[in-house]
């Protein structure tokens, strides 16, 4: 056998030795080899070189490369590509299988091989330069190497207490020197601190410090160290304290020293305040009081131990058993506000017991009223109510009370209507209808027909609903209109009732007037509207017999006035006679009517505000003077109170216009009816006048009255006007007469008139001396006027009777 393989070595050996007869082409080679490839001779793959003219095995080229590899230690695809004349996509595919297949635990890092040897030559490197410098970024190691530095760190914590002899914290590898001293630093730092801070200014603190120590070649420590190695040490229980949010260290000792302070002022006073733990830096003090002080009592400033509740208890059963009051304020700490009074009060066994036995109230948030106390004041709060209830004689009607005069109209409309019908039956028209005074806030809608009642209440509804939407805004308005006690008024008799509020020291009275008036005042006004509705029920029949007589003695004298007007127009080119007979009327007759209407309005006034007052029989002889005149219109309603001044000042005018316009107003306002004179009543009125001024005239005696009543009957026979002439008219009003009388009787007339003049002048001057001659041409000028006075009387008699 051995000699056979010899022979076929020879063979062999003489074979390629020999020169080949025929030579084969590169392009006859190629083909051959790709025929082999398909007749399956050739049953391993082959990759073309760069070159072409080379092929190489996969198991070549992995070979080929793990030789590179071994040699270089890192090496790159693109390089290995190169040195191994095929394909870049080729490598790429067999690098996969190398670092795969390798035990040794080869990596493909961005188109690198690396073998685990290159990283152990590295670490080597990085250990020596670490030892030299006592700190290296792994930042700059990583641009070194030109990889990435989570890469550099997974590389390096691998290999760290055996090729490396260092640490890795926060993106920096320091030496174990370097960490024990920096370490011994933070040790320091916080064992020094005694009070809470902010960890970071610490760290500020000792990175300045390092560089100070190595200078400006020192390299920079990261926060990040400092909290790693402070951490640690908290943890080993080298450093005491207690670590909020990550950065906030509060020492031990510091909090030892505050709960000491805590407690020490909890249990000396029993409370402590909010802000007191505050400054001691505790920022929740809420909850860190409930964790120490389980029984305690959390308030809104402060927080209590619960003997404070009992002592407040203990005060407050005192005051109520003594039918008093007290502040719970005055009894608490001057720390302690009105909220946290209040929320003490309502864990105290006496309050809750007494609210609920309707023996005590809490008014405000600190005060404690019995219900005795209670009602002492407000019984004497209503006396006061009486009088301010008499006192208060102006008002319009409350709201609540208007009901209760129209339900007193409603009782007896049913009696009026049949005599009103009988009325307009035989009248053939209707006079109209009175309504009652309303408060200013009230239109006053006249009902004249079937048709305007009907109106009028769709207008009234309309009204109410248009009011509903602004009550609101003006119920302060109506309750000044209304004569209603305000809070101020009810306060101001409290203290007067009660002065051991102001005895008390109180700075402010009103903190507890306020509330206290708050709670009396809706009782009172209630009091004071159950006796005014009670009132109205009385006087509503009286305030209707009032206003119905007032309304007849109205239409019969403003008719009057009317009447007496129309003859002022006579005097119209004559403005001196004409001053002096409008100031005449408006001095009589005007100021009668103005009289009896503010009498009148008065009393109904006075009877709306619960004053009970008598009618006096004869208020058409009241006589008031202008100061009167004023009071009474300006203790009217607003609204009336305007139109009333208005009649005054007319009153005190020269015209009588003006004081028929204005009491027309006021007619109006207070919602009575004004007849207008038309040419049947003033028929009526004038035949009337005549023949009452007739038989005056027909009984008259005395010389010097009877002048007067004679011209006036004159006027009316010559001019069909009632003239109203005082005595400084007269004359004037004689010789307007000339032409209207014949001779005769105008001669009858002057000479009367001039010797009236006279003996009016002689009395004048007449001293009441017998021995004086003026008596004798007194009593010669009497018997004259006696002689003449028949011839007068015949002027307007004979007429008359004619």
């Amino acid at each position: 056998m051995d000699a056979e393989l010899l022979e076929l070595a020879r063979q062999f050996e003489s074979a390629q030795q020999a020169k080949s007869s025929i030579r084969l082409s590169e392009r006859n080679v190629v083909e051959l080899v790709q025929k082999l490839h398909e007749l399956h001779i050739i049953d391993f793959d082959l990759l073309h070189t760069v070159s072409g003219k080379e092929y190489i095995t996969p198991e070549q080229l992995r070979h080929e490369m793990m030789l590179e590899i071994k040699k270089l230690g890192r090496v790159s695809l693109i390089d290995l590509a190169d040195i191994t004349g095929v394909d870049l996509y080729h490598v790429e595919n067999q690098a996969q299988c190398v670092v795969s297949g390798d035990p040794s635990g080869l990596m493909l890092i961005q188109g690198e091989i690396i073998s685990q040897s290159y990283w152990d030559n590295i670490a080597e490197e990085i250990n020596e330069r670490l030892q030299e410098c006592s700190q290296i970024s792994l930042a700059e190691i990583a641009a070194n190497l030109n990889v990435g530095s989570e890469f550099v760190a997974s590389m390096l914590e691998a290999r760290l207490g055996t090729l490396v002899k260092g640490r890795l914290e926060g993106g920096q590898l320091y030496t174990p020197a370097y960490v024990t001293r920096v370490s011994a630093m933070v040790r320091g730092a916080a064992r020094g601190v005694t009070v809470p801070i902010n960890l970071s200014l610490l760290w500020g603190t000792l990175q300045q410090l390092l560089q100070a120590m190595d200078g400006a070649g020192g390299v920079a420590t990261e926060s990040s160290f400092f909290q790693s190695l402070f951490n640690g040490l908290a943890k080993e229980g080298e450093i005491l304290g207690s670590l909020r949010a990550g950065v906030h260290w509060t020492p031990t000792v510091f909090a030892i020293a505050q709960r000491e302070c805590v407690d020490s002022f909890f249990s000396q006073n029993s409370f402590i305040s909010y802000d007191t733990l505050q400054k001691l830096g505790i920022s929740q003090p809420v909850q860190f009081l409930q964790s120490r002080y389980a029984e305690g009592l959390p308030l809104v400033t402060a927080f209590a131990h619960p003997s404070m509740i009992e002592m407040l208890d203990a005060a407050v059963e005192d005051a109520i058993d003594r039918s008093s009051w007290i502040d719970s304020l005055s009894v608490l700490p001057t720390s302690f506000g009105s909220q946290d009074a209040s929320k003490i009060l309502s864990h105290c066994n006496s309050v809750q017991s007494a609210l609920k036995g309707n023996k005590g109230m809490i008014l405000g948030d600190s005060y404690v009223f019995s219900n005795g106390f209670i009602k002492d004041v407000y019984g004497r709060m209503e006396k006061e109510l009486e009088v301010f209830r008499l006192s208060g004689s102006s008002g319009a009607i409350p709201s609540d009370d208007i009901h209760l005069v129209m339900e007193a109209k409603g009782r007896t409309d049913s009696s009026r209507s049949g005599e009103v019908n009988e009325k307009r039956k035989k009248k053939g028209k209707t006079s109209g209808a009175r309504t009652e005074i309303l408060p200013d806030d009230e239109e006053i809608i006249p009902l004249k027909s079937k048709k305007n009642q009907r109106k009028g209440k769709e207008a009234s509804l309309v009204l109410s609903d248009t009011k509903k939407g602004a009550k609101k805004d003006s119920t302060r308005m109506q309750e000044d209109d209304l004569n209603i006690p305000s809070d101020d008024w009810i306060m101001q008799k409290i203290l007067n009732l009660v002065p051991d509020f102001e005895e008390q020291g109180l700075e402010d009275p009103q903190t507890i007037l306020g509330p206290l008036a708050k709670y009396m005042r809706p009782m009172l006004i209630s009091s004071l509207k159950e006796k005014r509705k009670t009132l109205f029920t009385e006087n509503a029949g009286k305030m209707r017999h009032l206003l119905d007589n007032l309304q007849k003695k109205l239409d019969e004298a403003f008719l009057n006035m009317q009447l007496y007007e129309k003859a002022l127009d006579l005097f119209e080119d004559d403005q001196s006679t004409c001053a002096v007979l409008h100031r005449h009327l408006l001095r009589t007759m005007a100021a009668s009517i103005g009289d009896m209407l503010f009498h009148n309005l008065d009393m109904h006034n006075k009877m709306k505000n619960g004053i009970n007052v008598e009618e006096s029989p004869d208020s058409e002889s009241i006589t008031l003077g202008s100061a009167e005149r004023t009071a009474l219109a300006k203790s009217f309603p607003v609204s009336l109170s305007k139109k009333a001044l208005a009649v005054v000042e007319a009153l005190e005018g020269k015209r009588v216009e003006a004081f028929m316009t204005s009491l027309r107003e006021v007619a109006e306002e207070s919602g009575l009816l004004l007849k207008k004179l038309d040419k049947k009543l003033e028929r009526t009125l004038l035949h009337s006048y005549r023949k009452d001024l007739t038989s005056q005239v027909s009984a008259e005696t005395d010389p010097v009255a009877l002048l007067p009543k004679v011209v006036s009957l004159l006027y009316i026979q010559v001019h069909n006007k009632a003239l109203q002439a005082p005595g400084r008219a007269i004359s004037v009003a004689v010789s307007r007469l000339k032409d209207k009388l014949d001779d005769s009787a105008f001669k009858i007339l002057t000479e009367y008139q001039t010797a009236t003049v006279t003996l009016l002048s002689l009395l004048s001057a007449s001293t009441g001396d017998e021995e004086d001659c003026t008596s004798d041409r007194i009593s010669s000028k009497r018997e004259l006027l006696g002689d003449l006075m028949p011839a007068l009387k015949g002027l307007v008699l004979g007429t008359t009777q004619s």
